[in-house]
């Protein structure tokens, strides 16, 4: 019951499914781009992400300083099925930022 209750909990918040979107669309993406891309200072984005993280829906890969964000596969039936219900809503998706092209890399 509580795996359940935290991943309905995860998707009650539009910048959580905002993100979902974001990470499934782009694939691996990096805090720093996140960030840059979606115009969310650090600390509200690491929380969010972390919800995510511990309802099961994004892995997230370190790799020196950076940490890379993906979505968790192979995702549970439940999870899936949420994802794909989120794929079909009407989400204005910002273009991704590389935050290393941009040099606006905050690490």
């Amino acid at each position: 019951m509580d795996v359940f209750l935290k991943t309905v909990a995860a998707l009650n918040d539009e910048t959580r499914v905002l993100l979902l979107r974001f990470i499934d669309a782009n694939g691996s993406c990096c805090v720093c781009d996140l960030q840059i891309s979606l115009n969310m200072i650090q600390s509200r984005l690491s929380r969010h992400l972390k919800i995510l993280k511990d309802a099961g829906f994004v892995r997230v890969q370190r790799e020196g300083t950076w940490a890379y964000y993906s979505i968790r596969m192979p995702l549970d039936r439940f999870r899936l099925e949420a994802l794909e219900e989120i794929r079909h809503l009407n989400i204005e998706l910002p273009p991704l930022k590389d935050c290393q092209e941009t040099k606006e890399c905050r690490v």
